[in-house]
């Protein structure tokens, strides 16, 4: 067994478990060795530097050589006797550590440690911002002379390292590839295809439920995709949710707002129910929306795939709302896209159908969520079960109990979402610079084709359109049955003329799409 050193040591000291993973792990070895593993970085270092073993030896560790874990750090002091913290404080009163200690004992557990304020002593930050995604502006914590840049609040505080794939994130400029597109396409094209991509978008989306069929539902939120991006003055409101819901799910709904009943995610296999995630507590969704909010605010000005990663993701951990959540969420990534600048109007970027595009990139979804939802389903497998039907306060009916809300909200209140910007970063590159790209391509090929098949026969752009699928589907040549549908056809020389046409199109440069 490793001879744990930092979080371990205390998690084995203090019998504390957390439902998310150490980002570093430090243990005593022969010789210092570094071990990076998808992510993850396994630390050996040599006996001479074992920490002491108290509370202050192993967490000053912990907060200089591995960083903050937030959910660790809110069990910890839950379970740790105050009166060690507080011993350490007293002992170094203006240490930065036992200075920062203090401050996140009182920031997570909302309570006030029995010592005096810190009256000297330069001011420190709670987070680096060279490895974490940090608040815009930070506010200054007089009583332990700590800058508080945390990227939330006590209610709702994502931690995202800055990875070099985060940092890519960063500096990925959606803007700038989508001025390059309408640079090579022309500005008309790539307008006419944002309004396609947004239907296309609304409908991946609801594949992503597996409910592409539902025309009307595809409509609707296509439409409010359209009409709210950017425009919600307070988009995170249970106000400006509530409204967002009753627009996406129609007149004929049967619940609406915020839940007042357990939601879980999950399917039957066989006979047997099988539960992938459960989310917080109805009571406790709207105070993890507040600090959703808060988290909003506080980021306001960094770097927009960042944000909008942290802000969809956090709301589809927290399951708010009565129904539409996924939708809801899907729909912040182009909203803040949108209000941050990073993508300027008409373009409603085509997340969902990049992440619908193939099988590999659908399950790289469910992988990313798995991230968070597969540790914390395994931590409470024994804690929920279905028993008696209840109705709940929403006057929905459900069989599912679960008795790890209490313990799992410091989870739910502090995720730790690196591996999710990173994602969504990918698919919103892959999406302007191969999706939207092949989708211009495809429409200035189109356009192409009309221009040409009404240089050889004359008719509306239905027609037309109709014509170049079917020369198209079958093979370059004119089929009986179009010829049966449009009489013309059957004049050989016109025939000709118009697949000789078509056929310059087809066989256009690589990358312009087919229409």
């Amino acid at each position: 067994m490793p001879d744990w050193i930092g979080y371990r040591w205390l998690a084995d000291r203090y019998g504390v478990v957390a439902v998310q993973a150490f980002r570093v792990d430090s243990a005593i070895g022969t010789s210092r060795a570094t071990v990076r593993d998808n992510g993850y970085v396994h630390e050996r270092y040599p006996p001479a530097a074992r920490p002491a073993a108290s509370l202050a030896g192993h967490l000053t560790f912990a907060l200089k050589h591995e960083g903050v874990h937030l959910e660790f750090l809110a069990r910890l002091f839950d379970a740790a006797p105050a009166a060690e913290l507080q011993a350490w404080v007293a002992a170094e009163p203006t240490g930065q550590y036992a200075r920062r200690a203090g401050f996140f004992y009182e920031y997570l557990t909302g309570r006030r440690l029995d010592v005096p304020g810190v009256a000297a002593g330069n001011y420190v930050t709670a987070l680096d911002a060279e490895t974490y995604l940090t608040a815009s502006r930070s506010t200054n914590n007089q009583r332990w002379r700590v800058r508080d840049n945390l990227p939330g609040s006590r209610d709702f505080c994502p931690m995202v390292m800055r990875t070099p794939a985060v940092r890519q994130a960063e500096q990925y400029a959606c803007a700038e590839h989508l001025a390059a597109l309408e640079a090579e396409f022309g500005a008309d094209i790539l307008q006419r295809s944002a309004v396609w991509l947004t239907i296309k978008e609304s409908r991946a989306s609801f594949a992503i439920e597996r409910e592409e069929q539902h025309v009307d539902r595809v409509r609707r939120f296509a439409a409010a995709m359209e009409r709210w991006c950017g425009r919600h003055e307070d988009p995170l409101s249970e106000a400006s949710l509530g409204a967002l819901q009753a627009e996406i799910l129609g007149p004929r709904a049967t619940r609406y707002g915020v839940r007042r009943s357990p939601v879980f995610v999950g399917e039957v296999d066989g006979f047997r129910e099988v539960v992938h995630y459960i989310a917080p507590h109805w009571d406790d969704a709207p105070q993890l929306l507040r600090g959703l909010r808060d988290c909003a605010e506080r980021t306001a000005g960094a770097a927009a795939l960042v944000r909008a990663a942290v802000l969809s993701f956090g709301f589809v951990y927290i399951h708010p709302m009565s129904d539409g959540n996924g939708r809801i969420s899907r729909f912040l990534v182009n909203d803040v896209l949108r209000r941050d600048g990073a993508v300027p109007e008409p373009f409603i970027l085509p997340v969902s159908a990049t992440i619908t595009s193939s099988v590999i990139k659908r399950r790289g979804y469910d992988q990313v969520i798995e991230l968070f939802s597969q540790p914390l389903m395994r931590r409470y497998t024994d804690a929920w079960r279905f028993g008696a039907e209840q109705l709940a306060e929403d006057g929905v009916r459900t069989n599912l109990q679960f008795d790890g809300y209490a313990d799992a909200l410091n989870a739910w209140r502090y995720p730790d979402l690196t591996d999710h910007v990173e994602y969504l970063a990918d698919i919103v590159r892959v999406t302007i610079e191969q999706e939207m790209r092949k989708e211009a391509g495809t429409l200035r090929s189109l356009r192409l084709a009309r221009e040409r098949v009404k240089q050889v026969i004359e008719g509306p752009d239905t027609d037309i359109d109709r014509i170049i699928r079917s020369v198209r589907d079958n093979g370059g040549q004119v089929s009986n049955t179009l010829v049966k549908e449009f009489p013309a056809l059957a004049d050989d020389a016109i025939a000709a003329e118009l697949v000789a046409a078509l056929q310059v199109v087809f066989q256009g440069a690589p990358g312009d799409g087919t229409p």
